[in-house]
Parts: C-alpha cells; sequence; structure tokens
C-alpha cells in the first residue's frame, strides 16, 4: 500500500492494464449479494447474444448483394426477376437486421454502463472518507476531483465503448476470414488478416508512443484544475492582496504547458491516422486486383468482384474505428491509473474486527499518559493524563500549537494515539466502532464550514429526521432564529462556498444549533465563541450552560472568561498539562493561568474603554 502521505498526483503506476481490466470485471459482472445482480448479469449475456446476431446479419449481407449482381449480369440474367428481388430485399433486410440489433444491445447495455458508473463512482467516494484526517489535510481538492472525474468517464468508456467495438471487430474479422477462404481460396483470406494483423500492429505500437504525450497532457491538465480551484477556494484572500493578476498568469503558464502537451498529442494522432489509412488502402488494392485476375480468368464472377470489395470495405470501418477504440482503451487505462492509485491507500484508523458499539452510561472521558505527534520529530502531547466526570465541564487553556484541538481530534479518533489510552466509560475508544464514537459526541468546531446549500439543511445534517419544529428551537436556543426568519428565504436562504455568505458569528451560531439538535451526550467546544461578539458571545455562553447542563462537557478556549465556571481548569504547555484546578485555584497558584488572565483582562478593559471615532 503508498504511503499515507504520498499525494495521490504523485503516484506511480504499479499495475498492468489487464489487472485494470480485471479491476472492472465486478462492475460488469457484480457478485452474488450485490442489489440487481441478476438483471445486470442478463442484461451482459443478452447485450452479448445481440452483438452476434448483428455480426452474423452484417456479414451475410454482401453475400445477398453478390448473388444480386450475378443474378442481373447480362450472361446470366433470366426472365424470372423474382429471384434478384428476392436478394435484394434480403439484403435490405441483413442490413436493416444488422442495425437493429446493434440498436438493441445498445438499449439492454445502457443500464449496466450506468450501473457499473454509479455504483463505482460511489465506491470512490466511500473509500475517501474512510480515509485519515491526514490524508485530507494533504490533498489538493482541484486535482483530485479531476482525477474521479475522468476515471468515472474512463469506465464508462471502457465497459460501453470498447466492449461494443473490440469484441465485434474481432468476431467480424474472423467471420470474413472463414467466408473469403472457403468463397475463393485461402490466399483472399491470409491477405485480409495479413491486413488487419499489421493494422493491429501499428496501431498498438503508434498508440504506446504516444501515450507520455497523453500522461504529460493528464498531469498538466490535472495541475491547471488544482491552481483554479485553489485560487477560487481562497478569493478573498486573492482579492485582499490584489493578486487577480498573479493567479491568473500562474494558471495561464501551468496552461501554456498543457497546451504544447496537447498539441503533440493531436499531432501523434493525425500521423498515426496516416499510417493506419495506408495499411488500410494497399490491403483494400491488394485484394481488389487478385478478385479482378480471378475474373480475367474466368474463375470468379463480378459478384465475387463486388463481394471481396463489400468485405474489405465493411472492415475498414471497423478497422478504423478499432484504432480510435484501442486508443480510446489505453487512455482510459492511463485515466485510471490514478483513481486506483487512489482506491489503493490505505485507510489509516480501522475498527477492529466485530468491534462492538460504544455504551455511553455516564459519558466519562479519561485520557491515561496520551502521548502523540502528527510527525515523530515534532511530539504534540506528551503523557497526558486527565478526566472529565459525567456530567461536568472541564476546560482547555493554552498558546497556540499547545495542542488543545489535538485533544479533540484523538478523542474523535480522527488519529491513533502513540502511547497511553483514551477511554468514554471505561472503554478504550480503539476497541469500539468510530462510527458510535463520533455518534456520542457533539461538536461545534473552531472553524465552521458549512455545505453550499440551505441553512435548514446545514442546521438539519446532525439529524437528517428532524422535524422544522426542532429546528427552530435549536436555532432559538443558539440565539440565531430571529436571523434566519428575518431573510428574505428564511430557513431556505443558501449559505454559500464553505458558508461564506454569512458572517463569522453567524456560522459558529449555526455550528451551535447544529450540536444542539443533535443531542449528543457528550459535548465539545472547541472555541466555540471565538467570532462573536462580546454581547452575543454572553448571550451564547449562557445558552451553552443550559444546553450543557447534565452533559459531559469540553471545552477547548482561548477566551478565559469562557471558561470561568468550569469544573476544572487543564493548562496546557508545549503537549503537557501544567497547571489545573478551578478558576479561583488557578488565580490563587499564580502560575501561567493567572498571568494569562491578567493579560486578557487588561486587554478587555482597553478595548471597551478604546473611544470610537467617527469618520
Amino acid at each position: 500500500m503508498r504511503h499515507l502521505s504520498t499525494p495521490p498526483e504523485e503516484a506511480v503506476r504499479k499495475r498492468s492494464d489487464w489487472q485494470v481490466l480485471r479491476s472492472l470485471l465486478p462492475f460488469l459482472w457484480p457478485p452474488r449479494g450485490v442489489e440487481g445482480a441478476g438483471d445486470i448479469k442478463t442484461r451482459v449475456v443478452v447485450a452479448l447474444v445481440f452483438i452476434v446476431f448483428a455480426k452474423i446479419a452484417t456479414v451475410l449481407a454482401p453475400i445477398y448483394m453478390q448473388r444480386s449482381v450475378d443474378a442481373l449480369a447480362p450472361a446470366d440474367m433470366s426472365s424470372d426477376i423474382a429471384v434478384p428481388l428476392a436478394l435484394i430485399l434480403a439484403y435490405g433486410a441483413a442490413r436493416f437486421l444488422g442495425l437493429a440489433f446493434a440498436q438493441f444491445r445498445d438499449a439492454i447495455f445502457a443500464k449496466v454502463g450506468v450501473r457499473a458508473v454509479r455504483r463505482s463512482s460511489a465506491v470512490v467516494l466511500a473509500h475517501l472518507h474512510q480515509l485519515s484526517l491526514r490524508f485530507h489535510l494533504d490533498r489538493k481538492t482541484g486535482g483530485l476531483s479531476r482525477i474521479i472525474e475522468r476515471g468515472r468517464n474512463a469506465i464508462e468508456s471502457l465497459l460501453s465503448i470498447s466492449l461494443f467495438n473490440l469484441f465485434p471487430t474481432l468476431l467480424e474479422v474472423v467471420l470474413v476470414f472463414a467466408i473469403l477462404w472457403k468463397a475463393f481460396s485461402v490466399w483472399f483470406g491470409v491477405v485480409a488478416l495479413a491486413c488487419v494483423v499489421v493494422y493491429v500492429i501499428f496501431t498498438g505500437l503508434t498508440t504506446e508512443w504516444r501515450l507520455k504525450y497523453r500522461r504529460e497532457s493528464n498531469a498538466l491538465d490535472t495541475k491547471a484544475n488544482t491552481r483554479a480551484i485553489d485560487s477560487l477556494l481562497n478569493y478573498e484572500t486573492v482579492k485582499a492582496f490584489g493578486n487577480e493578476k498573479l493567479e491568473v498568469e500562474e494558471y495561464d503558464r501551468v496552461m501554456g504547458d498543457y497546451e504544447r502537451a496537447a498539441v503533440r498529442t493531436q499531432s501523434s494522432l493525425a500521423l498515426m491516422n496516416v499510417g493506419q489509412a495506408f495499411i488500410i488502402s494497399v490491403g483494400l488494392a491488394a485484394l481488389m486486383y487478385m478478385a479482378a485476375a480471378g475474373r480475367a480468368a474466368g474463375e470468379m464472377t463480378v459478384g465475387d468482384f463486388t463481394l471481396v470489395n463489400l468485405y474489405m470495405l465493411q472492415l475498414a470501418a471497423p478497422l478504423n474505428f478499432f484504432g480510435f477504440v484501442y486508443r480510446n482503451i489505453k487512455q482510459s487505462l492511463v485515466d485510471l491509473e490514478k483513481m486506483f492509485d487512489l482506491m489503493e491507500v490505505a485507510p489509516e484508523i480501522k475498527d477492529k474486527v466485530n468491534a462492538p458499539v460504544l455504551n455511553v452510561v455516564g459519558g466519562e472521558i479519561r485520557f491515561e499518559n496520551v502521548t502523540f505527534a502528527y510527525d515523530p520529530r515534532r511530539p504534540i502531547l506528551k503523557n497526558v493524563s486527565f478526566a472529565v466526570p459525567p456530567g461536568k465541564m472541564v476546560a482547555i487553556v493554552g498558546t497556540t500549537g499547545s495542542g488543545k484541538s489535538t485533544v479533540a481530534r484523538l478523542l474523535f479518533r480522527y488519529y491513533d494515539i502513540d502511547g497511553g489510552a483514551i477511554r468514554i466509560d471505561g472503554q478504550d475508544i480503539r476497541d469500539v466502532a468510530q462510527d458510535s464514537v463520533r455518534g456520542a459526541l457533539g461538536v461545534v468546531p473552531q472553524d465552521t464550514v458549512l455545505f453550499n446549500s440551505t441553512i435548514r439543511y446545514n442546521l438539519s445534517y446532525a439529524k437528517p429526521d428532524a422535524s422544522d419544529a426542532d429546528i427552530a428551537r435549536a436555532a432559538e436556543l443558539a440565539h440565531i432564529h430571529h436571523f434566519i426568519a428575518s431573510l428574505p428565504d428564511g430557513y431556505q436562504t443558501l449559505v454559500g462556498e464553505r458558508g461564506l455568505k454569512l458572517s463569522g458569528g453567524e456560522k459558529q451560531r449555526v455550528a451551535i444549533a447544529r450540536v444542539i439538535l443533535k443531542n449528543a451526550p457528550i459535548l465539545i467546544f472547541d472555541e466555540a465563541t471565538s467570532a462573536l461578539d462580546t454581547h452575543t458571545e454572553k448571550e451564547i455562553q449562557a445558552n451553552l450552560r443550559e444546553v450543557s447542563a447534565g452533559r459531559t462537557t469540553l471545552v477547548i478556549a482561548h477566551r478565559l472568561s469562557t471558561i470561568v465556571d468550569a469544573d476544572q481548569i487543564l493548562v496546557l504547555e508545549n503537549g503537557e498539562i501544567v497547571e489545573r484546578g478551578s478558576h479561583e485555584q488557578l488565580l490563587a497558584l499564580d502560575g501561567a493561568y493567572a498571568a494569562a488572565w491578567t493579560k486578557q483582562q487588561k486587554l478587555s478593559i482597553e478595548e471597551e474603554a478604546e473611544p470610537i471615532v467617527a469618520e
């Protein structure tokens, strides 16, 4: 498995084309137990039957034309027009059936292809959600979305276009070879087959040669898309620094590299098409010469000459398309490489086999000599031990980088600790199902990111089946109901990408309402009021005390004024607890907490005393 910290766009191809194709078989031929597996398998079989019928009809059509020509030739023309007329009608029927069976095939197989894309897309998305927070912190959203999009399109192409052109073309070549050999001589079949073989070899070699250009253009396309998405996600930063021109120039520079790679791709394609046309033309000319010679020697009829011509022209069309199909297969395999690299990333956090569900009784949290580091070279927490008794509130304070927010991440088990244990009601969270741990926790994060949907959707995300009354009640407790009601669209107001249409305080109050709605037995407030003004902060603090009453509550705070009522306050410095006690006890200790309290109180007094200057 690839190391988790390796970005997906830097992965190296490690599998053969056959391995990639084999990995797609479960989507084409679903294993037993998969929803609709029987229907999908039946459709695949029926579609293959229609392919065979379509090619048989297509191959028979020139034979009817040959006999029609011979029946209408002056030397053989009889007074009975019924025979050539019947042959002409048979020729038309064969042509029609060839096209009709192909359309029936497409109609039957349509659900197979769409279902395969649907299932594969769901599998990829589910896998990405299983990956660790470490992976998602390293990812590049634009490049990742491009990889998934191209992979999805490649699967659709491989399961439909390629299947319905590669196999039918090979079947038609075999049938034509057998008919020419049986009807005339082995040399007609040999020349036709040789033409096909040379065509396939040439196409394969030139396609492999062109793949380096395809890979290069793909990489640059991903890079350009990543740059564009990143600049749009950071729109306000770009505007604030006036760097619109810089972003456009950088994007254009990458697109310039992509342009050169794409031109090489198209130019090499043109050269390959010329070579393919030359091979087909030589084969056609050779067979026509042989047929003309046979006619001159009296060994072949005009109808035979027509039959040879029709078969070569009939082969030329799928062979030309075969070149496209082969290129499509190779290019699709290249596109799938990156997606399968994503699928090979192993989840860092895994449940144990048959892990039980967390049984929350009182909601006691206990950290026992917890040691953790994101990077072994830089420890974050060092033998941290503390307990949050059931129904009590414990606050963690400390300077930036002291490890406060890491405590919450570890409690959610976004990472596994390096040493010690984290227990909820005596159960090690590594021994129980992750979902049950996270289901027992309600969090208001420091940085609230909302979905690009309505306010109601974002509120109900904690409880999708919540009623309008429940949602409104939660919004009232978070002091945001009246604000929402004042909006023209109310709870149906769109919040924009990442919630950018709302202010920082409004987003945080939405997050508070959401956690109220979840009604979890354990609450975590990660600097939950950091974006609010003093007046609103005091109002919400009162509501938070009401909401957290009787619940185990862990508060991670920067403003010390928000946690004076905590049952216990822990002071973190450099990943270690240096002080612990109530607000009064820590002030009496006259240590790090007391110094921070004095400093914040002084700043608060200065801010309140600062006059407001009218401009």
